[in-house]
């Protein structure tokens, strides 16, 4: 894992097909589920703040909304905001860079 001044360097873009959700870790072990929305990298945190499961595992990304399989409640993957209950708690966010061909995710 690099770390830079962009921040913390978790793959690179072909790492993250579109349409598709992959888990990444933080140094401090923080898990990220990373979402690519039509060419657009996203992060959050990883688990569902109603269930706590894994959404890089289970999740399901149609568009920019993960639905937690779960309960089936849903969020926005571009703000983090809940969009279906029994979700009410928003998930976490994390700012990513594309620099070059490398994926930088922000603490």
């Amino acid at each position: 894992m690099t770390i830079t001044t962009s921040g913390i360097l978790i793959g690179r873009v072909e790492d993250f097909p579109e349409g598709e959700i992959r888990p990444a870790a933080m140094p401090d072990g923080t898990n990220l589920a990373i979402y690519n929305v039509n060419g657009a990298i996203y992060a959050t945190a990883d688990l569902c703040t109603h269930g706590e499961a894994s959404l890089s595992e289970e999740g399901i990304l149609t568009g920019n909304i993960v639905e937690c399989p779960w309960h089936f409640g849903t969020f926005d993957v571009t703000s983090g905001e809940p969009t279906g209950m029994p979700c009410t708690v928003p998930l976490k966010t994390f700012t990513v860079k594309l620099i070059e061909d490398g994926v930088y995710v922000q603490l």
